[in-house]
């Protein structure tokens, strides 16, 4: 959740009595309750096994905690974009359970629509080379990201891919990335609805913050993205806790934190950690997904739609139409056929279908198992590349776009005008400072609207690109010297440090 506060982690700790190391004697079991013992003088085949023992079950998730806190990171970003509308991420639309509002959390904090925006999330380290795993919509547009971990110690990051439509991105550490902490991807298929969880984050800028919480449902589709098949929990996840780890008891990522209802209390979701594992590898090399392609269009299969089709089964994905020059036309699809299988995995839906092909590479050749006028059959399908159909590429920025000191400092300029100097006895060549955004680098030296700026790092300022200039070219984590005109005909001194990126 790109935003003020947005990020959001599950971590989870089990400690079990009676599994603590050195000599210390495990605890006498307690006897069972009288619901839980078999009949008197049952026969061995009539005794039921007794449930899992819940009363010890939790004593402390401390060391799960202690165990693996220190991977988990603060991700502050500068973001140059005016507004995020655009994301394909709105939890938008009339059957939407997040209403009007997006669950990714509110828009990054600024002083107006065209300034530059900061805001937080989370993430963890997955690589000791230094590679970050966070959301998407916490870093999409950012100019500047800044890495923090919980002892201190800060980085900056680059991201090296991402992809919308799951709202996973990789960032790459920048500098001495040695004896970096890190956390390992676990096997979300493996986890189940009631399995504990631990979420770790920052939410609302609470750094390291913990939350303890279950797996309330696997594969939710909350119609953010055409990928949906969500986690969902009821640890508590909050803005500023999206890109957060969502750990098992084991202290391995079964998920990245990432939505929130906004209607709901308890209600967090997150991207399955077996889906990051597919999508990861292209990340990392690439900078983005490509997926397979079918081109059909396709509709969940319901009871009464399979009997008139005259397909035995209740789960399916019919399809309602096949695209001319497509993979599945070549194939010979037809509407009206029912695809209950893609390579040996079951099909549930038309959902798990379009899951089911994006998985696979392009190029690649997919057997289907699907009834036709209900007879089964066996089609082999070459798959293509799934075009860009949200129009995710449009919206990436341009890699060669010039960072504007609005963008890096946080100040706004603009050129002298005669009028106004002679009004308030300033110099009638410089850069005027129109708008220092709160927070930034400008506010800390002490810049403030209606300064006019004469020289910069020894350099003669005559107007406003002159200054951009010095600061565009500064080597991050210099300290330049202004000389500065106030109102009235004053002249002081002040330091602008350009940030560390």
């Amino acid at each position: 959740m790109k935003g003020s506060r947005r990020a959001v982690v599950l971590g989870l700790v089990l400690t079990l009595a009676g599994c603590r190391k050195g000599k210390e004697e495990a605890p006498a079991p307690l006897p069972p309750t009288p619901a839980e013992a078999p009949a008197p003088g049952a026969p061995p085949s009539q005794q039921q096994a007794l449930p899992p023992d819940m009363r010890r079950a939790l004593s402390s998730i401390a060391p799960l905690v202690e165990s693996v806190k220190a991977a988990v990171v603060n991700v502050e970003v500068r973001d140059a974009a005016p507004s995020h509308q655009d994301t394909p991420w709105n939890g938008e639309g009339p059957d939407s359970p997040f209403g009007e509002e997006s669950p990714f959390g509110a828009p990054f904090d600024g002083p107006r629509e065209d300034a530059p925006r900061q805001g937080l999330g989370s993430g963890f380290v997955v690589d000791a080379r230094g590679l970050v795993l966070t959301n998407n919509h916490v870093v999409e547009g950012a100019t500047r990201i800044r890495v923090q971990f919980p002892d201190g110690k800060e980085m900056d990051a680059k991201v090296l891919g991402r992809d919308p439509l799951t709202d996973v991105a990789v960032l790459k550490l920048q500098g001495d990335v040695k004896g970096l902490p890190v956390v390992r991807l676990g096997d979300s298929d493996a986890m189940r609805v009631g399995d504990w969880v631990v979420a770790i984050g920052n939410p609302f800028g609470l750094a390291s913050s913990v939350s303890l919480g279950i797996v309330s449902a696997k594969a939710r589709d909350i119609q953010a993205g055409p990928f949906d098949d969500f986690l969902q929990t009821d640890a508590a996840i909050n803005p500023g806790n999206s890109g957060g780890p969502l750990f098992n008891l084991h202290g391995e990522v079964v998920g990245i934190n990432t939505a929130i209802a906004g209607q709901g209390s308890g209600i967090g979701f997150a991207v399955p950690s077996s889906l990051v594992k597919e999508l990861l590898p292209q990340l990392e090399k690439q900078g983005s997904v490509t997926r397979g392609w079918l081109g059909v269009a396709v509709q969940e299969l319901t009871p009464d739609l399979g009997s008139a089709l005259g397909v035995p089964t209740g789960k399916g994905a019919v399809v309602t139409e096949v695209n001319e020059g497509t993979p599945a036309a070549e194939a010979g699809l037809k509407p009206d056929d029912v695809i209950v299988s893609a390579g040996g995995h079951p099909i549930a839906s038309g959902h798990a279908l379009t899951r089911t092909i994006a998985l696979e590479a392009p190029g690649s050749t997919l057997p289907l198992t699907l009834y036709r006028e209900g007879k089964k059959q066996e089609v082999v399908v070459t798959l293509g590349t799934r075009p860009d159909l949200e129009g995710v590429a449009s919206r990436e920025p341009s890699p060669e776009q010039e960072e504007s000191p609005q963008q890096r400092v946080g100040l706004s300029l603009s050129d002298m005008d005669s009028r106004l100097a002679r009004a308030q006895g300033l110099p009638r060549a410089g850069a005027l400072v129109t708008e220092v955004v709160p927070g930034s680098n400008a506010e800390r030296a002490g810049l403030v609207p209606g300064m006019v700026v004469v020289e910069a790092a020894g350099e003669t300022v005559r107007r406003a690109s002159d200054l951009a200039r010095v600061v565009r070219d500064a080597p991050p984590g210099d300290a330049l010297l202004l000389r500065v005109a106030v109102p009235g005909g004053g002249r002081v001194l002040r330091a602008l440090t350009v940030p560390k990126q």
